[in-house]
């Protein structure tokens, strides 16, 4: 029987190097990892999101996104045919945004960020995972690869202004209940990770190992 294909897409800004801890049956999955690239000039999300499946290589593969990266995979889904998607410290639609992020799409006020002060090391972890982070901002360090200006306006746009309004329950959502980036609050129906943080893929790696496998083969 041959291997079913998993391929993983890190966060806003951050670096495969996230998903080192995540380990999968090789007898029976094949993981891939996939990295962010420079958009070009006024790229959607959507033809970004075709870009970056000409790196897919399997046919019908399961696909893992975390937080940014869980949008694009569901982007991505609309391009091939795949067997699966999960999205994990993410969300399924822009209804499930906080408050502040629907105020920053209404109001432009996203256009007002000031990026250069974001490529700082310790405001580009704080924003990329989230306020908890900041006891240990040098551990973090090294998940963090893409501190590329025009990359960063283009994703910080891309995930305010994302138009999906309605959710694809065949979308598999595991979500921490400590999310400080999506609050669960605002979330509808998910698989809850107790004590789950925005980072959770770092930190809550032995649930994510033990839990994953089945998660990607229930029917």
């Amino acid at each position: 029987m041959s291997k079913i294909p998993v391929y993983f897409m890190p966060g806003l800004a951050a670096s495969p190097a996230i998903f080192e801890r995540i380990q999968l049956d090789e007898s029976i999955f094949e993981v891939c990892l996939l990295e962010w690239k420079i958009p070009q000039v006024k790229e959607s999300l959507s033809d970004y999101a075709l870009r970056i499946t000409k790196d897919i290589n399997h046919k019908n593969p399961v696909l893992i996104g975390v937080s940014f990266g869980g949008i694009l995979v569901q982007e991505m889904a609309k391009h091939i045919e795949v067997r699966k998607v999960i999205i994990i410290s993410s969300v399924r639609s822009n209804m499930e945004f906080p408050r502040r992020m629907k105020i920053g799409k209404n109001t432009k006020a996203y256009k007002l960020i000031p990026m250069k002060l974001i490529l700082n090391i310790e405001n580009l972890a704080k924003f990329s995972f989230g306020e908890k982070i900041n006891k240990r901002i040098k551990l973090y360090e090294k998940f963090l690869a893409v501190r590329d200006l025009n990359y960063l306006q283009w994703a910080v746009e891309s995930v305010i202004c994302w138009d999906r309004s309605e959710i694809d329950e065949k979308v598999v959502h595991i979500h921490g209940d400590q999310d400080d980036v999506f609050p669960i609050k605002y979330i509808n129906k998910c698989i809850v990770v107790k004590g789950g943080t925005h980072i959770m893929i770092l930190n809550k790696y032995k649930w994510l190992n033990e839990n994953l496998p089945s998660i990607i083969l229930e029917e």
